[in-house]
This record gives structure tokens, C-alpha cells and sequence, in this order.
């Protein structure tokens, strides 16, 4: 097994945890995450100081939170929208993950009872979550990086400063968390132009 095949073991073994997206009354919907300390730990054991993470707060209300995963010299980003912005950092870090091939058991969002003081209630999630045994053959490896389709992300990250300058960084933050930089180079230019053609004053 590969340096990086135990890295995303790793990985995969320490997505745990639940993060809230968002409440509603008395009910919460949820996503797997990682568990932070697990994650950590696990990388530093798999990979030592060949890893790295970084966040970036886009918006603050709603949290919507970038996560730039590094390991081994390989870089993908997440973005996530949750219902604050630890939970947003967390469903980041998972969406990150996700492009490096790491998926949890249960992949759906959950509604859950929801308690201000308590949290929402995952107790019976947990319980119900398959254990996720170690895969007997080797996990796929990350997909390349397309250079057309990173320029397009540069372009948007330069239109984004540009609407942040403008006042819009709000709306363009709503759009990014509902539709992502893009998987192809269509997706990508999709997005450009929703971002493009955001009112402004």
C-alpha cells in the first residue's frame, strides 16, 4: 500500500463525526465530517510533516468556509456552507477529502432532533453507521490535475475578489456553496457567469 493509499485510510477512517448544515425549529440536517483530532492524528502518523491544511472564511453569515488539503505535494480544495463556522470548516474539510477519493459509509445529509443547549442529537446516527473495514485492494488514485480547468478556478477566485471589492461577496459566497467550483470545464464556466452576473449598484 502506497504512502497515499494509507493517508486517505486514514483519512476515511477518522470520518466519524457529524456537522450541522443547517437548523430548523427543534430539527438539524447533518452531514459526516471529520473528526478533527482523528484526522490529524492519523495524518501525522501516515504522512509526518508531508501534510498540510489551510481555511479560508468566504462569508461569516452564512459560514461558508474553503479547506485546501495538501498531502504528499498533491492540493485539492473544498467549500462548505454549515450552520457555524466550525461545522462549516468541518463539511469543507470532508468536501476536500471527497476530491482526494475518501467518501463516507453514509454519504446522505440526516434530519436529526435538535437542541439549542445540547446540539443536534446524532446518538442514534452513529449507532446505525456501518463499521467501514479497510478495503482489500488499492484505492484509486487522485485524479490528475486538468491546467484548464485550474486556470478557470483562478478566474473565479479573481472575479470573487473583485465582487468582495463590489459589496457582493455574500451572494457570490450563496453561489459558490450551492454549486462549487465546477467538475468540468463547463461547470466551471457556468459558474463564472452566475458569478458574473451578480446585480450590481
Amino acid at each position: 500500500m502506497s504512502e497515499l493509499d494509507r493517508a486517505r485510510e486514514a483519512l476515511r477512517q477518522a470520518l466519524h463525526s457529524w456537522a450541522v448544515l443547517t437548523v430548523r425549529g427543534d430539527r438539524a440536517q447533518v452531514m459526516p465530517a471529520p473528526d478533527l483530532d482523528l484526522l490529524y492524528a492519523g495524518l501525522d502518523r501516515t504522512l509526518g510533516n508531508e501534510w498540510a491544511v489551510h481555511y479560508r472564511a468566504e462569508h461569516v453569515a452564512p459560514p461558508v468556509v474553503v479547506a485546501r488539503l495538501t498531502l504528499s505535494g498533491m492540493e485539492r480544495e473544498g467549500l462548505a456552507q454549515g450552520h457555524s463556522l466550525d461545522d462549516a470548516r468541518r463539511l469543507a474539510l470532508a468536501d476536500a477529502l471527497r476530491a482526494f477519493g475518501v467518501t463516507p459509509a453514509a454519504s446522505e445529509a440526516q434530519w436529526v432532533e435538535y437542541d439549542e443547549e445540547e446540539g443536534a442529537n446524532v446518538h442514534e446516527l452513529d449507532q446505525e453507521a456501518p463499521a467501514t473495514a479497510a478495503p482489500a485492494t488499492t484505492l484509486p488514485p487522485a485524479p490528475p490535475r486538468d491546467p484548464q480547468l485550474e486556470r478557470a478556478r483562478q478566474h473565479i477566485d479573481d472575479l470573487l475578489e473583485q465582487l468582495r471589492e463590489a459589496g457582493l461577496g455574500a451572494q457570490a459566497a450563496r453561489v459558490l456553496a450551492r454549486r462549487g467550483y465546477g467538475n468540468t470545464l463547463d461547470e466551471s464556466r457556468e459558474v463564472y457567469k452566475e458569478l458574473k452576473g451578480l446585480p450590481r449598484h
